[in-house]
């Protein structure tokens, strides 16, 4: 795989600091003043994007070369902290952790909208040891030394988000109204018996003073061509519970299976029937959905039949209606089944983990396509089928009305069956896709905050899924 080339420069250092600025806030402001002297927006965009690109990559692979797990972010976080103070942003630190917000008053009132970037990594020990800047860093989770890799990209969100940040910072003047920047700890879940990520930050106030009315979030994808970007109004990524299954019997003599209750062969009942739930009970035809058994254990030797199987497993919808006939259906056939075979056994769903339907509000979503369509070009955007992994910027889409789309970062002319997917050790972005989230970013702001001048613009309100 050929890393993204600058023109005079094949390879940028790890260190931001050691690169050339080759964009300030007065080129910037000029820009915009520019622009908007002609009523067009998109010269400015292009331009700045394309200028800032270089300090965006270098922030990427400064925070790839030294990732951190969730809710141990600190040095990810001063680097944010840092560079933000430096453009006049107003700043919190500690928010949820290690959380960081920045704080954009724009010369004239208007709305307050939301940008969040995740800034936490995976224990994966990264294979694609030929990058300058690949991960050599190891950590302690749950635990044990692992390996930590930015394996999903969150490395590219904080570095589109700090660029964009810069650049609208130096149109602060003209800026009809607020934007917080919300870099964000902990998507991939917290350490065991610590809260954290979105539910934390908003428990912790990231959503008042001042009081964010829309929100906007990105993934990078190793699977979408650079260029691109795909989303889906409505359920866009799935709600997602685990769940933990126990199953009591009695146990015997292996060599004497009849003076048993076998938790086994009824756990083994219980995984078959399982499976029917999504394709006997569930309308396909309108929404995906998943039950999945990830985990069993019980016994520990051969010759005795144990008493007890514990089972995890996760549970996946795109509605909060398919999410109860789930739980619902999975609970009466986890007790039915061992109450047949004289077991007993229950269900906890959620059992230590729940996130909600990532959904996309329909009328921000209508009102903010041609944003999206400006940043990447008409043809370049698509709607794609929903994803039944999960995401908690969905805790955002609970409190106001949020878009989350996904921005392409696999090669041009790249196969997504062959490329490696996201929390996989050969992970790869093409960093050239990350002017194309910087330019939504800066189109989404100023095209809402324009829309809101307007006396009869209504905003979104926000619905049950």
């Amino acid at each position: 795989m050929a890393l993204h080339r600058l023109k005079d420069n094949a390879y940028l250092p790890t260190n931001f600091y050691s690169v050339k600025k080759t964009i300030t806030l007065l080129s910037i402001v000029t820009l915009y003043y520019s622009a908007t002297a002609q009523k067009d927006m998109s010269a400015a965009f292009q331009t700045a994007a394309a200028k800032i690109e270089p300090k965006c990559i270098a922030w990427r692979r400064q925070l790839h070369a030294n990732p951190e797990l969730g809710n141990r972010e600190f040095k990810t976080a001063k680097l944010i902290a840092d560079h933000l103070r430096s453009l006049g942003i107003e700043v919190k630190e500690g928010v949820a952790h290690t959380g960081v917000v920045g704080i954009l008053r724009g010369g004239k009132p208007g709305p307050v909208i939301g940008l969040r970037a995740d800034i936490d990594a995976l224990p994966v020990t990264e294979r694609n040891t030929a990058l300058p800047f690949a991960s050599k860093q190891k950590a302690q989770y749950n635990g044990q030394e692992v390996g930590v890799m930015h394996a999903c990209g969150h490395d590219t969100h904080v570095a589109m988000l700090l660029s964009a940040a810069e650049i609208l910072a130096g149109m602060k003047a003209d800026l009809s109204g607020t934007i917080k920047f919300v870099f964000q700890p902990a998507e991939e879940g917290s350490p065991k018996g610590e809260e954290g990520g979105a539910e934390l930050m908003i428990k912790e106030g990231v959503m008042e003073n001042p009081k964010i009315d829309v929100m906007f979030g990105l993934h990078i994808s190793s699977q979408t061509e650079v260029g691109k970007i795909t989303y889906r109004p409505g359920g866009f990524y799935a709600g997602v519970n685990d769940m933990k299954i126990t199953v009591k019997g009695r146990q015997s003599h292996g060599a004497a299976p009849w003076n048993s209750i076998d938790p086994i062969v009824v756990s083994a009942q219980i995984i078959n029937s399982l499976q029917t739930v999504v394709s006997r009970n569930l309308d396909i035809t309108e929404n995906a959905g998943v039950v999945t058994i990830g985990a069993i254990n019980g016994g520990n030797r051969s010759n005795i039949i144990p008493e007890q199987v514990e089972m995890l497993g996760t549970v996946r919808s795109l509605t909060n209606e398919d999410e109860k006939m789930l739980i619902d259906r999975i609970k009466t056939i986890v007790t039915k089944t061992a109450e047949a075979a004289g077991a007993t056994a229950t269900a906890e769903i959620p059992y230590s983990s729940h996130y909600p339907v990532t959904y996309n509000n329909e009328g921000l979503t209508a009102l903010m396509l041609p944003s999206l369509q400006r940043a990447a070009g008409t043809a370049n955007v698509s709607t794609i089928p929903p994803k039944t992994g999960a995401e908690d910027f969905s805790f955002y889409g609970q409190k106001v009305p949020a878009l989350f789309f996904n921005v392409g970062g696999m090669p041009k002319g790249g196969d997504k069956k062959t490329t490696p997917s996201h929390h996989t050790p050969d992970f790869f972005i093409d960093e050239s896709g990350m002017q194309t989230g910087i330019k939504a970013f800066l189109y989404l702001v100023t095209d809402y905050m324009k829309m809101s001048s307007d006396k009869s613009f209504t905003k979104p309100a926000v619905k049950p899924v």
